[in-house]
């Protein structure tokens, strides 16, 4: 693999960067958030949005009238980033406790989708990967709806990941200190629907029984 670009290459722990497309695009998958960083009008914006990995590129959407979307289709220049939380690291001491995560960043910057069908198939993909499957359960979507939304894709050319695995690291004059460490883990989960007032009295449809 070439030398990362020195943007990319973290000022801290540097041994735990990796660049590897199927660790970063892994962890893309994984999360149904990212944070969309950006100057304009000489100030800072940081703006979280779903978003959905197709191939080399993230999709996200948003309302035409979006100050975000009206901003980014521009194609000024953005950092995405996005975290994965996989516990907390209890160490003997204040200063060694931690985090095990797993983070991507990405730099680069939007290409607006003009064509109705291909921002269709954006919508389906960021729909499939919010509720797995649900896509041709619900209602169409309506030709206006589509031209009311704007759709961004980013490539995924600039990009490294950064994670943490793995227990504390104490000083060794601490190790043998009558003090707990180890992990507390964390895990974010789907858990049983709940139905609103419309659909009491109808049965979960199969996509989301085993969500």
């Amino acid at each position: 693999m070439a030398t990362p670009q020195s943007h990319l290459i973290p000022s801290r722990s540097a041994k735990r960067a990796n660049y590897e497309p199927e660790t970063i695009n892994a962890i893309l998958d994984e999360a149904l958030y990212c944070t969309i960083s950006y100057s304009a009008d000489n100030k800072p914006f940081s703006i979280p949005t779903a978003f959905v990995r197709y191939d080399d590129k993230i999709y996200i959407h948003g309302s035409v009238g979006s100050h975000l979307m009206r901003e980014l289709e521009k194609g000024i220049p953005v950092c995405i980033s996005v975290t994965l939380m996989d516990a907390l690291v209890v160490a003997k001491s204040a200063f060694h406790h931690s985090v095990n995560y797993r983070s991507v960043v990405i730099f680069s910057q939007a290409e607006k989708i003009e064509s109705l069908d291909d921002k269709i198939e954006a919508f389906k993909w960021l729909t499939n990967k919010i509720v797995p499957g649900s896509w041709d359960y619900l209602r169409p979507i309506k030709e206006n709806e589509v031209r009311k939304t704007t759709a961004l894709a980013f490539k995924i050319d600039e990009a490294s990941a950064k994670i943490r695995t793995g227990m504390p690291v104490d000083d060794e004059e601490d190790e043998a200190l009558p003090i707990w460490s180890g992990l507390i883990p964390l895990q974010a989960k789907r858990l049983t629907p709940l139905p609103d007032k419309f659909s009491q009295d109808m049965p979960l449809p199969a996509h989301l029984k085993h969500i």
